[in-house]
């Protein structure tokens, strides 16, 4: 194969390192895998050709829609708005419960995918009447170069970019998009490394590092945990995971438990019973995080918002509609309470 076989799109590759006898590194994200000659990464989206890595994924998408804010999940930024959302194939992880493993654990080059230059994207999000745009649905660090481009051009229109991530992904090419990221909602998958490690594939510390990163640079963040049975449900993990983000200063940064249902290569185990999701929101409380939520199960009526200090309802949420709005000038429309958040 030569490089003119690898697609209109084909991008040099964001940090790589060349080597001897045309073997690459990749420094995109903490694999930083070694790729031969003619092979991909774990994410399957770089191509090693005549030891250069491309990304095969730039312009690329093999999946887009126009979605609601709070599909991100992201209940503290623009509640109520549309979000232009796209990603394309591959992941960096390999999550035994992957929901959209169709497009996630497959690769550019072998699913039907839309011809969008970063230029036409941005202005496909204009044509249908939003403002915001999201890498979302697979991993977007494994588009990084796709990602970055498009938020540059989105920002100079001025629109506001979304980045729906593991988290797994290298400081310095994170550090460099942060100028060009509005929000971003990271799944925190558990916090015990040989469980992420089987689970999906990945680490626990370089995923606590982006979380200190986004919030060092002001990009919104609201986080994200995926409660699976027998894997990441366990109360003392839930605990543990609660103390670290209050002892570094998220306690203001919304969290999502959500409710795990059979998927991919986890169909045997049960969805999450209903008093797992209470007791990890009743946990989190405790610890001193102050915006929690339950997703995946409305009827038990924990997506609204409520002020942590009068504990009125400020933002009423049924699945993704949005009924009355109790927030005046970034507060508590009841108490004045400030409330962490990006309103307008």
């Amino acid at each position: 194969m030569k490089t003119t076989d690898l697609g209109k799109w084909h991008k040099l590759s964001a940090y790589q390192e060349k080597l001897e006898e045309n073997n690459v590194r990749c420094h995109i994200c903490p694999h930083n895998c070694l790729i031969h000659e003619g092979g991909t990464g774990i994410c399957r989206a770089r191509v090693n050709m005549e030891g250069i890595l491309y990304s095969i994924a730039y312009g690329n998408p093999c999946s887009m829609g126009i979605d609601p804010i709070e599909k991100k999940p992201l209940f503290h930024f623009l509640p109520g708005e549309r979000i232009f959302s796209l990603a394309t194939a591959g992941c960096n992880f390999r999550c035994l419960n992957c929901q959209n493993w169709e497009i996630s654990q497959s690769s550019p080059q072998k699913l039907e995918h839309y011809d969008l230059s970063p230029e036409d994207l941005v202005k496909n999000a204009i044509a249908h009447n939003t403002q915001l745009i999201a890498f979302t649905y697979t991993e977007p660090t494994v588009f990084y170069e796709y990602v970055y481009d498009t938020s540059q051009i989105a920002h100079e229109e001025g629109l506001r970019t979304v980045f729906i991530s593991n988290g797994f992904i290298n400081q310095q090419p994170l550090l460099d998009l942060c100028p060009y990221l509005d929000a971003a909602n990271i799944d925190l998958k558990c916090f015990d490394d040989s469980i992420y490690r089987k689970l999906d594939g990945g680490r626990l510390q370089p995923v606590l590092d982006t979380l200190k990163i986004l919030k060092e640079k002001g990009v919104w963040l609201e986080i994200t945990n995926l409660l699976v049975p027998t894997y990441t449900d366990k109360p003392e993990m839930i605990e543990k995971m609660c103390a670290w983000l209050v002892e570094n200063g998220f306690e203001d940064t919304p969290l999502h438990f959500s409710r795990f249902f059979p998927a991919y290569k986890l169909m045997d185990l049960p969805p999450t019973a209903e008093s797992i999701l209470i007791e990890a929101k009743n946990i989190a409380e405790k610890a001193g995080i102050k915006y929690v939520y339950i997703g995946n199960i409305p009827s038990l009526g924990n997506e609204n918002t409520i002020c942590p200090h009068c504990k009125k309802t400020i933002i009423e949420r049924n699945c993704y509609l949005i009924g009355q709005v109790s927030i005046e000038d970034g507060k508590c429309g009841f108490c004045k309470e400030p409330i962490a958040g990006v309103w307008e």
